[in-house]
């Protein structure tokens, strides 16, 4: 059965991942140089189990301090939070149909987060609890990370019908008129007449999620997306134009100041957008091989999040460099009650439940759950 607007079909694809990945990630604790399953595709898969411990420690700590509601919090934005913090518990291959205290929890949560007054009729989720766009494509992308999911069958029906206006929202948002070089893209609201790369990624990764569930995404929203992309990369064609310097990615178009984080955030863009063999893509690995991050990074989880997924699907050398730096900065930053709390001023006023969560999806795109992961 679809819905006639956005063709979302109704079938439970990553059920079918999961089974399949399941032979091959359990037991999930795999120590370095131990092989799963020969015959798999992920046969290559290493999991340390100072990893393992770290994440199942992480998603123990975000269903502590879960609310009595469903929400899981401990600052502001408390639907999209709470949103992030699902993606964290499906990403280790938890599921809200599970009898776990766990699963219970991931169960709440969605419900909390499908509560009518945190959608308006327009279909959008960024009003109710301040997050704007931004977390309008968070709490998008859970509920299409998780369509099929459901612990039942009215769970899989709320998801279902939420999504058709969440993704509609999206799509009419990039419509919004705007200077030539920010079409294609999203910013702090549906009705912005400009864009930024780090609320753009958001909304396409919502849109990518949602192809792989089977919707109808239009192919010229993702064209869009790519021109507004290309505006953004900050490194300048070579002699004969078909080649760019390699560099990095801006905060919007027109500046030639690339950062760690929108560096990571475009890199994982371009590849959302089915471009892994662009020149931008090597150019903006190349240039965070030079750039690894640190600590004390202005918006650290943020960007480790996009880092740790953007060079772990371009694979080779830049997986090979960076898995370590991130295993590393994550493991040695972690409380003892299995959290994480940002240094930075801006991050750490989002709160524990954030960085947590940012942090547990870092070290997980190895487990390859959530299809968002996938190639």
């Amino acid at each position: 059965m679809t819905d006639k607007r956005m063709n979302i079909p109704r079938f439970n694809r990553r059920a079918t991942l999961r089974a399949a990945l399941a032979t091959c990630l359990v037991p999930m604790v795999r120590r370095h140089g131990q092989k799963c399953c020969a015959d798999d595709p992920y046969a290559t898969l290493y999991i340390a189990d100072a990893v393992d411990q770290a994440v199942k420690n992480g998603v123990r700590y975000l269903a502590k301090v879960q609310k009595e509601g469903g929400a899981i919090n401990d600052r502001s934005h408390q639907v999209a939070m709470t949103a992030l913090a699902v993606m964290a518990m499906a990403s280790i291959g938890t599921q809200p149909s599970e009898s776990t205290e766990l699963g219970k929890s991931m169960m709440h949560a969605i419900d909390f987060v499908l509560l009518p007054r945190h959608q308006n009729q327009q279909g959008y989720f960024g009003d109710s609890d301040g997050s704007r766009m931004y977390g309008h494509g968070i709490i998008t992308l859970m509920l299409t990370e998780v369509l099929g999911m459901g612990a039942t069958v009215q769970q899989n029906a709320r998801i279902h019908a939420a999504l058709v206006p969440a993704l509609q929202l999206i799509l009419t948002a990039q419509k919004m008129p705007k200077p030539e070089s920010h079409r294609g893209g999203w910013r702090y609201t549906p009705t912005s007449h400009d864009s930024d790369l780090s609320a753009s990624v958001w909304q396409l990764m919502a849109l990518r999620s949602a192809k792989n569930d089977g919707v109808d995404v239009p192919g010229e929203a993702i064209e869009q997306a790519i021109d507004y992309l290309r505006e953004s990369y900050t490194g300048r064609p070579k002699p004969g134009g078909k080649e760019f310097e390699n560099s990095g990615f801006s905060y919007t178009p027109g500046s030639y100041q690339p950062t760690f984080t929108m560096t990571s955030a475009g890199l994982l863009a371009m590849q959302v957008c089915g471009l892994y063999d662009s020149p931008m893509v090597t150019g903006a690995g190349e240039w965070l091989l030079q750039h690894p991050p640190q600590l004390n990074e202005r918006f650290f989880f943020y960007g480790i999040y996009y880092y740790a997924q953007g060079m772990h699907q371009m694979g080779g050398k830049y997986a090979k460099v960076a898995e370590p730096i991130v295993d590393r900065l994550l493991l040695d930053s972690q409380s003892e009650n299995g959290s994480w709390q940002a240094s930075g001023g801006e991050e750490r006023n989002v709160g524990m439940v954030y960085a947590t969560s940012l942090a547990v999806l870092s070290l997980s795109v190895r487990y390859h759950y959530l299809p968002i992961y996938q190639r």
